[in-house]
Parts: structure tokens; sequence; C-alpha cells
């Protein structure tokens, strides 16, 4: 949560497109980490089975929710950044690698 509320002079500028910037894929690959270890650590928990069995869907859901309240808090809150539903994107990019990272190493 902290890096993703710097202000946005403190991330190199490195974009290819607009779309593509540094920023982007930070979003995306902390995305797709937090997922992943979501997802992990709901499977192997046993206090709440129903939430063990679907860890996908909550992992995904609190994520992306997660994902919308940062924008949200940048755009109202921190001087000098702006929530940009560009970032949302990325971050529900990231939210689906990280599922797809999961399924891939965890083969279910």
């Amino acid at each position: 949560m902290v890096l993703t509320l710097l202000p946005s002079s403190s991330m190199p500028s490195l974009s290819i497109w607009e779309i593509f910037s540094f920023d982007s894929f930070a979003h995306a690959f902390m995305f797709a980490v937090l997922t992943y270890l979501m997802v992990v650590g709901l499977k192997k928990q046993y206090t709440y089975l129903q939430l063990k069995h679907y860890a996908i869907r909550a992992a995904f859901f609190v994520s992306s929710m997660f994902g919308i309240a940062i924008e949200l808090l940048q755009h109202f809150f921190v001087p000098g950044r702006q929530g940009d539903m560009i970032d949302v994107l990325s971050n529900t990019i990231g939210c689906i690698l990280g599922i797809l990272l999961f399924k891939w190493i965890y083969r279910m």
C-alpha cells in the first residue's frame, strides 16, 4: 500500500506507450504477488472451510477491491497523485496473473 501511495514524481519514467508505464507494471506486479500469496494462505488454512473452498474468488475480490480503494485514496487524499482507471485495470490484470501463477505452480 505504501508503494502505491508514493507521489508520481518518485516513479521512474520508462513508458514506451502511455498505457504501459512503469507505474502500470509496478501495480500489476504488486497485485499479482498480493493475490498469489492470498490464495496460498487461504488454501492452506483449515479454520474456515468455505473460505478455503472459494479461496481464488475471495482473493480476487479482496485484491480487486483493495486496488480500487488504493486508487480512491490516491485521488482524494494524496497530493501529486490521482486515481486512474489504467491503474485499476493494471491492478486487476495483476490479480488475474497472480491467480494464473497459483494455478500454474499448484496445478489445480
